[in-house]
């Protein structure tokens, strides 16, 4: 059965309830309190990139502020929460939003060749991993041939 572009956009209005824990609110013992999280779209993605260009800092209180429906914070005041709390809700709002990266994946991409091939590189040649990812995978071939005829020869 095929989906209808309705129900494939659903999910983008969908809301969330989410227990933050007493330690993250800096009191001991009180139950947990909650706050309403909606899942970030595509184009909130887009946004807060272009917002937020390299600066990882940013592009976290912007997803932050982005997602939580209740309470509304300002970008200021998002930027104010504690690092852990901040930490928290950025790992449950990329779970909601689909785009967390569960451990065996990120292994799996470790393992990856081209992966590895962009390791032994910066290894070999003493560069950095933007170096190495700005080539292409002609470029990252002829370099690996390279090394592996210098193994051979010494």
């Amino acid at each position: 059965m095929m989906l209808t572009g309705e129900e494939l956009l659903a999910g983008a209005t969908a809301r969330h309830q989410h227990d933050i824990p007493p330690e993250f609110l800096g009191g001991s013992g009180k139950s947990p309190q909650q706050v309403e999280l909606r899942p970030l779209t595509v184009r909130d993605l887009q946004l807060i990139a272009r917002a937020a260009k390299e600066d990882e800092n940013l592009s976290a209180a912007l997803m932050i502020q982005q997602a939580l429906v209740s309470p509304v914070l300002k970008l200021e005041e998002v930027q104010s929460l504690p690092a852990g709390l901040a930490r928290h809700l950025v790992e449950r709002i990329n779970s909601l939003s689909g785009v967390d990266l569960p451990q065996d994946a990120l292994e799996e991409m470790v393992q990856a060749p081209l992966a590895k091939a962009c390791f032994v590189l910066a290894r070999e040649f003493g560069w950095t991993p933007e170096e190495v990812s700005g080539m292409t995978i002609g470029q990252i071939l002829l370099y690996l041939e390279m090394g592996a005829h210098e193994a051979q020869a010494g």
